[in-house]
């Protein structure tokens, strides 16, 4: 590896990135800032638990997280964490969630299309996980997930291990799916854009809790026929769909609380 006075070429690559931050990274950042923000007010946050990362828009070999500790309602565009594909802080110096790292880094390995991905641990999505069971088309907003989900039955506590989290990954990959249900942990949701996996995640959540209450009810709810399940998918699941729905929710938010972008 090359160095010069005492840095590498990555190191000097990397700060050349960061020197001449573009629009596009200032907006990827923006969005991931506002993600984190609208999941706070939604109260998927718990703890030091859940992650949204962003491959940086000019460095597919880097993605950018939230640092460990820092509440999802005080987010920064500023606070969000550089990382490379070995776990390296190689911006920010906050030390990260090791799952995370674990979980995501797999996830954008694996699938070079795949800009960004959600994980949190939502009440109904983490609820709707101990069921071992995908999402079933219900009503329109679950087709959103018809044929577009995969379920991850390998359960081994919180994921610390990196084999763990390339299963998750190749899971993901061969299913060619935008959500994956951890059996008994929760929820991970993917997309092309910050904006795609952030809505992919909420939407989940909503057809978790509508599920939920269907299951309590003293009758089965219809299933919608497949070919109707498949156009409604057709609609409202695909990348386009996600990026503009979650389009108020971000207007919503900077709106409110304009410093994310600082």
């Amino acid at each position: 590896m090359n160095r010069d006075n005492g840095r590498t070429s990555a190191e000097a690559a990397t700060d050349a990135v960061l020197t001449n931050e573009s629009p596009a990274v200032r907006d990827q950042k923006i969005d991931l800032a506002a993600a984190f923000r609208i999941f706070g007010r939604l109260g998927f946050d718990l703890g030091v638990a859940g992650h949204i990362t962003a491959r940086h828009a000019e460095d597919p070999e880097l993605f950018w997280v939230n640092p460990l500790g820092r509440s999802f309602n005080r987010m920064r565009a500023c606070d969000l964490q550089l990382v490379d594909g070995q776990g390296r802080v190689v911006h920010g110096g906050r030390p990260i969630n090791h799952s995370a790292y674990v979980i995501h880094s797999h996830i954008h390995r694996q699938l070079p299309a795949v800009n960004a991905v959600a994980h949190a641990h939502s009440p109904h999505g983490v609820a709707w996980s101990s069921l071992g069971r995908t999402l079933e088309p219900i009503n329109q907003n679950a087709c959103v997930f018809f044929d577009d989900q995969v379920l991850f039955d390998d359960y081994f506590g919180p994921v610390l291990a990196d084999d763990e989290g390339a299963k998750i990954a190749s899971a993901l990959a061969e299913s060619r799916a935008k959500a994956a249900v951890l059996v008994n942990h929760g929820v991970v949701t993917v997309g092309g854009s910050v904006a795609e996996a952030a809505w992919w995640f909420i939407a989940f959540e909503r057809a978790a809790q509508v599920a939920l209450l269907c299951e309590a009810a003293a009758t089965r709810p219809r299933q919608v026929a497949e070919n109707v399940a498949r156009d409604a998918h057709s609609v409202s699941g695909t990348p386009r769909a996600g990026v503009l729905a979650f389009q108020p929710l971000r207007n919503w938010i900077l709106h409110e609380e304009p410093d994310l972008v600082d």
